[in-house]
């Protein structure tokens, strides 16, 4: 709290003092069968005047201001604290507890595009945390991003059980550009919703929405540190720099000019590597960085046992990808997908589906069973290739949406295909 701010709160005190005394003086004086009037007339004038200046300074902009800046501050800090580890039912709920108080709403209320995250207030318990949205001012707040002031129970969309809220406000909460929630507050009549209570409710929103982004953007720095140097390590742990050096050892004998072919794709392969440290890239260089990679695949083992072909459907050439988001894929499918015996087919395909690119890598090996499919798909592992396709699946959310995701399709014998589904990619141009 300031110092200017802790006047103002002691200047109230005494006033309210000043007035406290001067309003029992004056009953005092009218009390006493033989008043005096100059006692009156002085105690009248006390109350008066204390009780003018005390409303003044409640009044005044500056002090206004200064309440409302506190509270502000004071109501930030909270919110951080609590959606630090991001947006749960827990912090939504704390929220909700905490902003309740700040305004003239008997229910405040956080969901995100498909359920209640957090709800206080009257009717708290119909409308429990996980319960799905089921007004349609929000269904319609969550499609087209604008704030709406509803004025009756019907407009709000509540059942004809609820009985004492009748109006409302729905605020979007964006992370960006994406819509990924509300901020609703809701009101016994429409009467409690004025410019000051709309002012409020869309300023804590915008708040809420640049703290979720604040605390994302920080997410996905980490996770890009994090995968960054997963990769790389991946890249050149001690058996697959053993295995190529020794292949293009081997070769120095057996062919020299492929041996020198080799050594110098090696060497723009970790340059690549060292250089590709920026978040997002065009998706050709990632396909050639990936394509380099299998080179040594290839030497390795022989062109009798793998293949890789890729194709990037016309106008994506230029779309932006976070790096080393291809080359994990391939690179399992060469470690767990290769058959004991014949060819590994890959296929690398870059396409568009409506306003969303697809990016599919499909082998024709050994598949998977339903056990290996659900590790892939839910939970990274501690170690080796879990910790690429988690860091993969968490980074397509991040830079795409909650509508990017990986698919698997697989079975014993028959292949696998993943697809990374990038949402919106094909409408931006560019992420």
């Amino acid at each position: 709290m300031t110092p200017k701010s802790n006047y103002s709160r002691f200047l109230e005190l005494i006033l309210l003092i000043m007035a406290a005394t001067a309003a029992g003086g004056l009953i005092y004086a009218l009390g006493k069968p033989n008043q005096s009037t100059a006692m009156t007339f002085a105690s009248g004038l006390l109350f008066t005047m204390s009780l003018m200046a005390f409303i003044y300074v409640q009044l005044n902009p500056d002090a206004v201001r200064a309440r409302q800046s506190d509270t502000t501050l004071k109501l930030a800090s909270e919110m951080l604290s609590y959606v630090q580890d991001g947006m749960s039912a827990e912090s939504a709920q704390a929220i909700c507890g905490l902003l309740l108080p700040a305004t003239n709403a008997k229910a405040v209320a956080i969901t995100n595009r498909e359920v209640i995250l957090g709800y206080v207030g009257e009717e708290e318990g119909q409308n429990e945390s996980g319960s799905p949205v089921r007004t349609k001012a929000t269904h319609a707040t969550l499609t087209d991003g604008k704030t709406r002031v509803l004025t009756s129970a019907e407009e709000i969309g509540f059942p004809p059980t609820v009985k004492n809220l009748s109006a409302g406000i729905v605020v979007p909460l964006h992370r960006g550009e994406i819509i990924v929630g509300t901020l609703k507050f809701y009101y016994r009549r429409a009467s409690s919703i004025n410019e000051t209570q709309l002012a409020l409710a869309e300023g804590l929103a915008e708040l809420l929405s640049t703290q979720i982004a604040a605390v994302e953007m920080e997410n996905q720095r980490k996770l890009a540190t994090t995968m960054e140097l997963k990769a790389l390590q991946s890249q050149i742990n001690p058996h697959f720099l053993f295995n190529t050096i020794n292949t293009i050892a081997a070769l120095t004998r057996t062919d020299p000019a492929r041996a020198r072919v080799l050594l110098r794709e090696f060497a723009v392969f970790y340059r690549r590597t060292l250089e590709n440290s920026d978040d997002l890239l065009e998706v050709t260089r990632e396909l050639d960085q990936t394509q380099r990679y299998f080179l040594f695949e290839v030497a390795r083992f022989g062109e009798d046992r793998l293949s890789l072909d890729v194709e990037i459907e016309d106008g994506l050439e230029d779309i932006l990808v976070p790096s080393f988001l291809v080359q994990p894929l391939v690179e399992n499918a060469v470690k767990h997908a290769m058959p004991q015996e014949g060819m590994l087919n890959i296929e690398v395909n870059v396409y568009s589906e409506g306003d969303d690119v697809i990016i599919s890598v499909k082998d024709d090996g050994i598949g998977m069973d339903e056990s290996q499919k659900r590790k892939m798909l839910e939970a990274p592992e501690v170690k080796g290739t879990g910790i690429a396709m988690g860091n993969i699946r968490d980074r397509l959310r991040g830079y795409y949406g909650e509508d990017a995701h990986m698919e698997v399709e697989s079975s014993g014998g028959t292949g696998t295909t993943v697809r990374l589904v990038l949402s919106g990619a094909a409408d931006d141009g560019e992420i």
